[in-house]
């Protein structure tokens, strides 16, 4: 969606004047203090490592198999200030980074994947309400939307061949009308809704609800603590951290796009920067003009997408489209803002909805997603199995995180299981090459796929043989 005559310039970049540089989700004065730092040593059954979505499942999940387990969670800074307090908040059942991905990747596990999937966030849904974690859960589902007519003629198929593959409950195509009475913008040319897979909720809320679910069932919490060394202590593990050491018989390593405290794994993800606009809560006049009275969230269907939903109180989240690769992989600060980018998805905001002219954006922001070649997460363990880690869910870690805090606990529990079976899970994607050509190849492949989304969407020589080799860049 690029800008159009009817979203002047002035107007657009005028709605971002007010704009705070921060995430929408943690500017809450309702937000918890943090734990105090550990002081000291300290020992226990499991620690975990990460206080994001990923290592707060893999705590909680821990007591909820064995109440009497000893559980320390450690975080570097405060609970959820990096990628669990940035996204946008859709919670899908995909394990797999969308069904196209996992039916390309893993065809014959499809189905076992789809049934894990969609399990994972009916469970997510009664942890909510089971420990009473007000995170403005609605399972509304997602519509993606084709903005162009090759992309509605794209969907038609894609919807005929799930249907052909006995993977399309719950999903209905949506014509240009159809689509429209679900959500009117001028550039909307078809739609598919799954109507059960995903979820809408408020993401920092989910991970304080979390935390304190946390703490209620035992678990020793440490914030303002980055784990710095990983070693073998006799028959466990030690992490060195500022002022203080934990020993733990196992570890769980939630750290995801931060540096892997076991370094070969570091290879397997690059950090990509993605970016977000919040709006100020529309009025009445502003919702009757756009409908949404089914609060999907959507997503449209180019190679470089735009995600957008309503939050509680009736803002537009709206994000997507550039996703920046620093040059070496560095996460830093200054990276989460990006004026050039925000005034891009302001553009294409109005374009898409030219009926809210007038209305201002209240908060800009970005952050680091951790992307892996296959757009899916990947697991192992170390040091004899005594270690597990889980990491690249490349954007898609709202739900799936739970999923693989379960896996890290069957890992560090030695059982096969369903889960542990899996190809998905055995297997892991190809590691990035290292810099110039992680950098070179991952601009090529930005170039190529605005080519494609410019041409019709028509891959060329690079993306096909991207293809060929496995991996992905194909959103």
């Amino acid at each position: 969606m690029a800008p159009s005559a009817m979203s002047p310039r002035n107007n657009w970049t005028k709605s971002l004047s007010e704009a705070q540089p921060v995430p929408y989700w943690l500017d809450d004065p309702g937000r918890p203090h943090p734990e105090p730092a550990l002081a000291g040593a300290e020992t226990c059954d499991l620690l975990v490592v990460g206080g994001g979505y990923s290592g707060l499942w893999t705590a909680l999940g821990a007591k909820e198999r064995d109440p009497q387990r000893d559980v320390i969670l450690l975080e570097g800074r405060e609970m959820g200030w990096a990628a669990s307090g940035r996204n946008g908040g859709f919670c899908a059942a995909s394990l797999t980074h969308g069904l196209p991905n996992g039916l390309a990747r893993w065809p014959d596990e499809i189905h076992k994947l789809q049934e894990l999937g969609a399990r994972n966030l009916d469970e997510i849904e009664a942890a909510v309400a089971r420990h009473g974690i007000d995170c403005d859960f609605e399972r509304t589902g997602e519509i993606d939307v084709a903005t162009e007519t090759y992309q509605a003629w794209e969907l038609r198929d894609w919807y005929e061949e799930m249907e052909h593959k006995g993977l399309a409950e719950d999903v209905e195509f949506l014509d240009a009308e159809a689509v429209k009475e679900q959500v009117d913008s001028p550039t909307f040319q078809a739609g598919l809704w799954d109507r059960r897979g995903v979820a809408m909720l408020h993401p920092a809320k989910l991970v304080w609800g979390l935390k304190r679910a946390c703490r209620d069932l035992g678990v020793r919490i440490y914030e303002h603590t980055p784990a710095l060394t990983l070693k073998p202590y006799g028959a466990g593990m030690a992490v060195r951290t500022p002022y203080g050491e934990v020993r733990a018989r196992r570890v769980a390593l939630g750290t995801n796009i931060f540096p892997s405290l076991v370094r070969r794994v570091r290879s397997y993800t690059v950090p990509v920067y993605d970016y977000a606009l919040m709006t100020e809560p529309l009025t009445a006049e502003h919702l009757a003009s756009i409908g949404w009275k089914n609060r999907q969230g959507l997503g449209d269907s180019a190679n470089q997408f735009h995600y957008f939903r309503l939050s509680a109180d009736n803002r537009i989240l709206w994000g997507g489209y550039d996703a920046i690769y620093p040059y070496g992989g560095r996460v830093r600060a200054e990276y989460d803002d990006r004026p050039e980018t925000y005034a891009k998805l302001a553009g294409h905001f109005f374009t898409c909805f030219p009926q809210l002219e007038g209305v201002r954006f209240t908060h800009a922001w970005g952050g680091a997603i951790d992307t892996c070649s296959r757009f899916s997460a990947f697991f192992g363990t170390a040091h004899g199995g005594k270690v597990a880690y889980a990491a690249g869910y490349t954007g898609l870690g709202v739900g799936a995180t739970r999923f693989g805090a379960d896996v890290m606990l069957d890992l560090l529990a030695g059982e096969r299981t369903e889960r542990t079976e899996l190809e998905m899970v055995r297997r892991k994607p190809l590691p990035f090459p290292p810099e110039p050509f992680a950098w070179t190849g991952i601009a090529l492949t930005k170039w190529s796929l605005a080519r494609a989304d410019a041409h019709g969407g028509r891959r060329n020589l690079w993306l096909r043989a991207m293809d060929r080799l496995g991996l992905g860049f194909d959103s």
